[in-house]
């Protein structure tokens, strides 16, 4: 367990890092570079900027406005890992690693939505006719951690 909490403390170290960055440099709300070029960072031209958005769904925007309901849904999930840790297998280092990265990204969305009311995304891209949804470094944590995981598991498994 304590590679999971490591790297868990880490990611939370790292996003709230860079949450706190993009809160002390940009100012809110910050989206859209076409419409607003001054206040976002250009990092590749028409591909990839910095913005500061506050996100009260969950990912895509979905259940906005329910914060609340999912900061309790993102506590439950952190309990429920440590309560089914025998069952996740926490006592293998990969799985360690995998569950560092989601529980370090549940906590450092949790921070946000009881510090700030939401979820602070930056990380904007746009693909040729495709904006992709904002996001941060938690959810980063949290999909490489899930897919990790579950492709391990499918993969090398009896």
């Amino acid at each position: 367990m304590k590679k999971l909490l490591a790297i868990g403390f880490f990611i939370l170290l790292l996003d709230q890092g860079t949450k706190l960055w993009i809160h002390l440099k940009l100012p809110y709300p910050s989206y859209h570079p076409y419409e607003n070029p001054d206040k976002v960072i250009e990092v590749i031209p028409d591909f990839f900027y910095l913005v500061y958005i506050g996100n009260t769904g969950a990912a895509w925007g979905i259940f906005s406005g329910y914060g609340f309901y999912l900061g309790i849904l993102g506590l439950f999930a952190l309990i429920s890992i440590f309560y089914f840790r025998k069952h996740l297998e926490l006592q293998y280092p990969f799985h360690q690693v995998c569950f560092g990265l989601v529980t370090g990204g549940i906590a450092g969305n949790l921070v946000d939505r009881f510090a700030h009311g939401y979820v602070i995304d930056f990380l904007d891209f746009w693909l040729p006719g495709y904006r992709w949804p904002a996001f941060n470094i938690a959810d980063s944590a949290i999909v490489i951690g899930i897919l990790s995981y579950v492709s391990y598991n499918l993969l090398f498994r009896d």
